[in-house]
């Protein structure tokens, strides 16, 4: 009888070792997207060669452009998939983003219908707890000149819309009673989101602030603000990122040129790869099966 005991006693020992091992092997892994227009087309590129990694993020976190991919990502809607969404719906020129709008919104340029009934199609829920992963976004309440995470309940594609209506281009997003923008205007790497709530947190940042560059006009002297202004409200996001990958994208293309998706796509996987390559603790840290 004692023999049999000691024998129950090394299986349950085994068991639990075997048990611990596993639990230390699947560390919950968190992604956070970065806004920046077309720019945000090199996160498809990112996730995909995270995935030929078997890096299966389970926490998503996003800002405009970043929002919207990682929406989709969370929703189960892989990379080749969102490159047939771009072309089906368009979204390769800017006009497939904005509603055509006749006249001019109330309080921007154009409305984010266009988002909206996209989001409408392929989640007809309309809710964050319904997708796959647990996902957050970014969003600016210009009621309280601040930020808001939001990742539970409905209006998700309000919600989702708010955190890419770029001011003064896409009309304010109100959602009951209260007017939200871009969420990039005061957080583009919105890691608070996630960072206590994953293991692991990965950043992809397609709009890294590249200094010393020569300003040849007007538009690249606003532009060069906007992206400083943005780093600078980045700053908290990018120090919670155990890996922070810069896509390159940035250096031959800028937020608005729609119509290089495919361009973009490819700079943000070779980035990716590029990386792991650098940083093989990555992969034997984060890969796991997929479920």
């Amino acid at each position: 009888m004692i023999q049999k005991r000691n024998i129950l006693f090394v299986l349950f020992l085994c068991g639990l070792t075997i048990f611990g091992a596993s639990a230390e092997r699947h560390k919950k892994i968190g992604l956070v997207l970065s806004g920046g227009g077309a720019l945000g087309y090199a996160h498809i590129g990112a996730i995909q060669a995270l995935e030929e990694h078997d890096i299966y993020p389970e926490y998503i976190a996003g800002t405009s452009m970043g929002a919207i991919i990682g929406a989709l990502y969370a929703d189960g809607i892989k990379p080749a998939e969102m490159l047939k969404l771009i072309q089906d719906r368009k979204m390769d020129k800017t006009i497939g983003l904005i509603d055509s709008y006749k006249g001019f919104a109330d309080l921007g340029l154009s409305t984010h219908d266009a988002v909206k009934t996209l989001f409408s199609e392929l989640m007809p829920h309309n809710n964050f707890d319904s997708l796959k992963l647990h996902y957050y976004t970014c969003v600016t309440n210009l009621d309280e000149g601040i930020y808001k995470i939001v990742g539970h309940g409905d209006n998700l594609k309000e919600y989702v819309a708010a955190s890419a209506s770029i001011p003064g281009v896409f009309s304010v997003e109100v959602i009951d009673g209260v007017q939200y923008v871009d969420g990039g205007v005061l957080n583009n790497i919105p890691s608070q989101a996630i960072r206590n709530k994953c293991d692991i947190l990965i950043g992809v940042d397609v709009v890294p602030y590249i200094p010393k560059l020569e300003l040849k006009n007007i538009r690249d002297v606003l532009t060069r603000t906007v992206r400083a202004a943005q780093h600078q409200n980045s700053i908290n996001g990018r120090k919670m990122c155990d890996y922070l990958v810069e896509s390159d994208a940035i250096r031959n293309y800028n937020g608005g040129q729609f119509n290089k998706y495919l361009e973009i796509y490819q700079y943000g996987y070779k980035t990716m790869m590029d990386y792991i390559k650098a940083h093989p603790e990555m992969v034997a840290t984060c890969k796991r099966d997929k479920k």
